[in-house]
């Protein structure tokens, strides 16, 4: 069983530098595991105590699994994962700039 895993810019220092590798399973989590017998050390970027990590999100032909079954969710001969990695900014209590200022400065004006 064939399925394309889409790796995130993050994670491809487990595969070489490739942006998609081929993967087999019946379930997320076996496709996991065979990943990482030929790619070792993903699978603990993407697993943390037999489920997803909370910071990784992960997508079967376009449909986020944690609304599906998670890492037991079922795949297809031809499936398309996709993993990506959440992103998250700001500061707690930070205060907006002022129209105008970028980084400290006023924009427009000399």
């Amino acid at each position: 069983m064939a399925i394309e895993v889409r790796i995130p810019t993050i994670l491809r220092t487990y595969t070489d530098g490739q942006k998609a590798v081929e993967g087999s399973g019946t379930t997320l989590a076996e496709l996991f595991a065979d990943l990482e017998s030929r790619h070792s050390g993903i699978q603990d970027r993407l697993v943390d105590g037999g489920e997803l990590r909370r910071f990784v999100n992960v997508y079967l032909n376009d449909e986020d699994v944690r609304f599906l079954d998670g890492i037991s969710t079922k795949l297809s001969d031809g499936d398309s994962v996709t993993i990506l990695p959440a992103v998250a900014g700001g500061a707690l209590g930070a205060e907006p700039r002022p129209a105008g200022v970028v980084a400290g400065r006023r924009v427009g004006r000399l």
